[in-house]
Order: structure tokens, then C-alpha cells, then sequence
């Protein structure tokens, strides 16, 4: 007879408590190692795109392009925001600028030609508000460029042949660094224009680091094409900002998206994701940020006098008077779906069109007459224009999840404070609230109204 042969498992197999300890142990390890070596640093989150690994620009040690970080509580494993696939939205991006093309052209606003003193005409209040009702299409609108944007020829060609997505920024004064978008992919270098907008001031500075030669005519430091302002429109930096922030359209007739990003943010997400899913999913003209912390008009004009955010407090008091007169009113439920009056507009996303488009040049004109704080025209703007812009008003939460925030350089040692010297703040005189005796003038309703909304 044959030997009957006896198999016996191994004793690693015979312990269940083994075993289990063992398969906890590995995947300890690969969770462990997958986090490590992931680019987000999480868990089970997927990127719809490979973004680029490399460096965008290799900036010299002296420059410090990321000094200044604003600290965040945003998660990075978390988005409250989806992205679709990135390649499908390339392809579909693609595809609607190829169609808007002629579309757009039948319907594009006409603009006011000829001379003025100023860049804008530096209008009157009734020549202003005249054309917010812009339902009559043949009617010529007031939006800059009444004197020659003082750049180069070079410049400009290159402006005017980007024909798709732009994103945009500035640095007037040297007030901020140049910075790199983050998490793009490698499609996006070929189909989205960077341009970064700079005067003579920057210019020196990014000469002095070595990021620029001095003899070249054109420049260009990493992804953005850096374009010089020759002379400063106006006075203040901040309202020289402005040009690029709300006539991008001008700037660049040929672009049909545009993403305006403060020069203090860094992008962390590829350009087109944001196109996608903030505008053109939801099917609007453009997209903004809620403000943190204000809801009301009002509430943003208060801080921007408190906090000295703009030095002349009696003409902030004309503009609040001004649109109280005209018809400003609290936000409430009733101006749904738009989310709140007053925007962060550090990022602004658009799709060019008629509706944002003319929202971009009412506004131009209301900052030129009064001052560059953009949130304070912000509402009256949209609520009176016609016909309506329809805007994205994302939650702050998005917002956190799109850039990473830096201080703004604190002092220009080359040039002295960031600050004019000539512009010390103007204290509001004693009547600020009372006209007459009467109480809070033409925005005694407004404010009745804003507070007794607060109090329910």
C-alpha cells in the first residue's frame, strides 16, 4: 500500500490574529508610501489631469517670489468643486471658440470712439448711467481706450492674436511678485495666453534680479508674456490695474474667456477646469467669488473708510450718496440668484460676450469717476444694468481652493513707501452722516434697511 501523505498549512496561515496583523501592516505601508509620493499628499484623490512636474521658471534666490504667504485652513484633499475630465474639456473648449467665432460677431457691443483728456472721458453722472440700458444694440458705449494704451507694437500684435483663453494680471509700483500657476497641464501651455501687465517701477525691479534682460524687447518669465506699460494713465497704480482687470475684452478683442487673477494670488488649478466649471457648466457670463464676510454695499464702503482702503473719505461718501440716489438698494432675497453685493473680485472669470462685456465697461466708467475699490460699484452696477449679466457667485470655499494667497510686498526699498505721500487720508467732515440736520442723508433708507434686515 502507499503512503497516505499529510499536508499541513503553514504556521504563518494558522494564526487569523497573524494574519490579520500582517494585512493591516501592508496596507499601512502602501497607504502610507502612496501619500508620500502622490503629488496632492492625499488619500483616494484623484487629479483630472497629469499636471506638469517640472518648474515653470527658475527664479533666482534673491526674489523671493513666495515670501509673504497668507496662512489657510482649506483642506487640500478636499474640493467643493468638480472638474471634468481634463482632456474632454480641452476638446469641448476648443470647440466652442471655433463656434463662437462668428456667432459673437453680429451681436458684439460697439464701442465710443475719439479723444478725451482721460483714457475713460472721465464722464458725468448722466452721461454715465445713460447707457446702462443697452437693449437698443446700435448704441456706441463709453469703455476706454479714448487715448492710445501706451504699449508696444510687439505687445499688442500679441494681444490681438490671442484668440481663445486668456488669463490676465498686473504689477504697477512694484507692489507684488511674479508668480507661476500651479497644477497646469501640458495642453494648457499651448492654448491659454499669460499675460502679466507691469510699469516702469517693476520693470527695474525684475531688471536689478536678473529676471529680465535689459536690452530685450520683449519678455517673457516663465508662463507670462510680461508686458510694459510706457506711461501710467493715471496717478494712482491701483487704478492703472484696472485697465487690464475689467477691459480685458479691449485688450485682448480676439479672446473669448479671460481669467483675471490679483497678482498676490498664485493659481493651483489648470486654467481650463476653472473656464468649465465655473462658467461655461453653469452657463453664465461670468464667475466671482462672494466676499468672506459682507453682504451689503454698505458694509464694504464702511470697512473701506475704517480701514483707510481708499484715502479719500468725503468722495466715498459722494459715491454711496450717489447710488443711493439712483436707486441702491440692500441685498435680500429678492435679488437672487445673485448671492450677494459685493464680490472678492481677486479672481474674475468671464466668457466674452455681450452681457459681460458691457458689465466690464459700466463698471470701468463708475471706477474711473470715482475710485478703484471695484466692490463698491459692484452691485449698483448689476442691478441696474440692462439687459442682466448672469454671474457665478461662488462660495468662498471655491475661492480657497483656486489660488494660494501672499501679503503684497510691504515696502519698496528703491522707491520708497508704497503709499503717495501727497494722498494722506481726508477725514470726512463732521456732517459725514447728516445733511441739514437730517439724518444720513440720501442713504438713510438703505441703511434702515440693511440694519433692520440684520436684526431678524
Amino acid at each position: 500500500m502507499g503512503k497516505l501523505i499529510t499536508t499541513t498549512k503553514p504556521l504563518i496561515f494558522q494564526s487569523k490574529l497573524l494574519c490579520f496583523s500582517l494585512l493591516y501592516l501592508f496596507t499601512t505601508l502602501f497607504v502610507a508610501l502612496y501619500t508620500i509620493l502622490s503629488q496632492s499628499k492625499c488619500l483616494f484623490r484623484s487629479s483630472p489631469l497629469d499636471p506638469i512636474q517640472d518648474p515653470l521658471f527658475s527664479y533666482p534666490s534673491s526674489y523671493g517670489e513666495h515670501k509673504y504667504a497668507v496662512s489657510t485652513t482649506r483642506s487640500t484633499c478636499t474640493s467643493p468643486i468638480f472638474f471634468s475630465d481634463y482632456l474632454d474639456v480641452v476638446k469641448e473648449i476648443k470647440n466652442l471658440i471655433k463656434d463662437s467665432s462668428s456667432a459673437e460677431e453680429s451681436s458684439a457691443l460697439r464701442y465710443m470712439q475719439g479723444n478725451a483728456e482721460s483714457f475713460g472721458g472721465n464722464l458725468s453722472i448722466k452721461a454715465r448711467f445713460s447707457y446702462f440700458d443697452h437693449q437698443i444694440d446700435n448704441t456706441q458705449v463709453p469703455c476706454g481706450f479714448l487715448k492710445k494704451f501706451p504699449t508696444s507694437d510687439s505687445d499688442r500684435i500679441a494681444m490681438e492674436k490671442c484668440e481663445g483663453v486668456v488669463v490676465v494680471s498686473a504689477i504697477f509700483n512694484d507692489h507684488d511678485k511674479i508668480r507661476q500657476p500651479k497644477g497646469i497641464g501640458g495642453k494648457t501651455v499651448e492654448e491659454v495666453c499669460f499675460f502679466m501687465f507691469i510699469d516702469e517701477v517693476t520693470m527695474k525691479g525684475l531688471e536689478d534680479h536678473g529676471m529680465i534682460g535689459r536690452e530685450s524687447k520683449e519678455h517673457k518669465i516663465g508662463v507670462w508674456r510680461i508686458v510694459k506699460v510706457v506711461k501710467e494713465l493715471y496717478e494712482s497704480p491701483a487704478m492703472n490695474g484696472i485697465i487690464p482687470k475689467y477691459l480685458v475684452h479691449r485688450l485682448f478683442p480676439n479672446s473669448k474667456f479671460s481669467i483675471w487673477v490679483d497678482a498676490k494670488l498664485q493659481l493651483v488649478v489648470d486654467p481650463l477646469l476653472l473656464i468649465h466649471s465655473l462658467v461655461i457648466s453653469q452657463n453664465v457670463d461670468m464667475a466671482i467669488s462672494k466676499h468672506p464676510y459682507f453682504l451689503h454695499t454698505m458694509e464694504e464702503a464702511m470697512a473701506t473708510a475704517r480701514w483707510k482702503k481708499w484715502w479719500d473719505i468725503n468722495a466715498l461718501k459722494h459715491q454711496m450718496e450717489t447710488y443711493c440716489e439712483h436707486g441702491l438698494q440692500p441685498w435680500s432675497p429678492t435679488k437672487l440668484p445673485y448671492a450677494s453685493d459685493v464680490p472678492d473680485s481677486a479672481v474674475i472669470l468671464r466668457r466674452h460676450g455681450v452681457g459681460s462685456n458691457l458689465f466690464s465697461c459700466l463698471m470701468f466708467n463708475e471706477l474711473e469717476a470715482f475710485n478703484p475699490r471695484d466692490q463698491l460699484a459692484f452691485a449698483f452696477v448689476r442691478d441696474k444694468m440692462k439687459p442682466n449679466v448672469t454671474i457665478n457667485m461662488f462660495e468662498v470655499e471655491v475661492f480657497e481652493q483656486l489660488a494660494l494667497e501672499f501679503r503684497h510686498n510691504l515696502k519698496n526699498k528703491r522707491h520708497g513707501s508704497l503709499l503717495s505721500t501727497s494722498a494722506r487720508t481726508k477725514r470726512a467732515h463732521p456732517g459725514f452722516l447728516y445733511v441739514n440736520a437730517t439724518c444720513c442723508s440720501k442713504c438713510q433708507k438703505y441703511l434702515l434697511t440693511m440694519w433692520d434686515q440684520s436684526n431678524h
